[in-house]
């Protein structure tokens, strides 16, 4: 069976469906109107006269057939995808966009700052920051690079090790002139803290070959990093807070650092891209700067 032109688009317009989850979605992707995605689809199963998705009001599924066709369009799709990257990278200076998705805090305090540079130094790459705390689905959204602070679950995403953050265990002076000053990890357990959602509520300190485990309660809770750090200041409670959030509130007198000779444990610190973008130069030169970056700043902390 011979593949015209016309139906090659409709595949990769099949594959956006599948990919992106609906309709609209795909249509937002590929910058066309919902009609047209429809259009394609019809085409599509019309030639091959074969239904490839079961559609309802709510949602769509694959049918079998349309689950092995996918395979094949997504194929298609990914390699018409690698031929324009192996074009762009032939260009001496790098230039397109990268879509970011990063975490509200963190952005603000480090991949702001480096982005600023990256920025100047490539100023034909286009930057795309959009922040939130949620785990949003690179796929879907068309992410080209997350930040993320966790390693990968088994997924087809790869994933660059940018740094590594230290945590520290920290409390407004307010909030110790009434309550005290923790001396040993046990005392914790009496103590209100500021807990936040997105980490574990129980926290181990470690000296030597010891663990403590220490579980959080406090009145108030937040799924906002910045938000954690503002109740602290504020002498809400203890916080356990990255490194570069808390050291410059301790230099200014609005939060004391605790318990110092214990270790807490790091936050690892990655980017986090779809199998689109690993042959990219851009992605390529903006993870080697990122990565560079912040092992400088690292070291410039120490």
């Amino acid at each position: 069976m011979d593949v015209s032109f016309e139906q090659l688009k409709s595949m990769v317009v099949f594959a956006q469906i599948v990919e992106q989850g609906s309709f609209s979605a795909a249509a937002r992707k590929l910058g066309i109107s919902r009609g047209v995605v429809s259009y394609h689809l019809k085409k599509l199963e019309d030639h091959i006269g074969i239904p490839l998705l079961n559609r309802t009001t709510r949602s769509i599924s694959l049918t079998d057939a349309g689950q092995r066709y996918y395979l094949r369009c997504k194929r298609i799709s990914e390699e018409a995808a690698a031929a324009n990257q192996q074009v762009e990278n032939l260009r001496e200076e790098p230039e397109g966009k990268i879509t970011i998705s990063a975490p509200v805090n963190i952005s603000m305090h480090t991949i702001v700052p480096a982005l600023n540079t990256f920025k100047t130094l490539y100023p034909k790459i286009e930057i795309d920051l959009n922040l939130t705390d949620d785990i949003v689905n690179i796929i879907q959204e068309g992410v080209d690079l997350a930040i993320r602070g966790a390693p990968l679950v088994d997924s087809g995403l790869y994933a660059r090790k940018l740094m590594t953050m230290k945590n520290v265990l920290c409390g407004a002076p307010s909030y110790f002139n009434q309550h005290g000053v923790p001396q040993t990890p046990a005392e914790l357990a009496h103590h209100e803290w500021v807990v936040y959602k997105k980490t574990s509520k129980i926290q181990t300190l470690t000296k030597g070959t010891r663990s403590y485990n220490v579980k959080m309660q406090g009145s108030i809770t937040t799924n906002s990093a910045s938000a954690r750090t503002a109740f602290v200041v504020g002498g809400h409670g203890i916080g356990r807070l990255p490194q570069y959030d808390a050291l410059p509130l301790v230099k200014e007198g609005k939060l004391q650092i605790i318990l110092n000779d214990y270790q807490l444990s790091d936050i690892q610190i990655y980017g986090v891209y779809p199998p689109r973008a690993a042959d990219s130069k851009k992605m390529q030169l903006l993870l080697d700067y990122l990565q560079s970056h912040f092992t400088q700043q690292l070291a410039d902390n120490d």
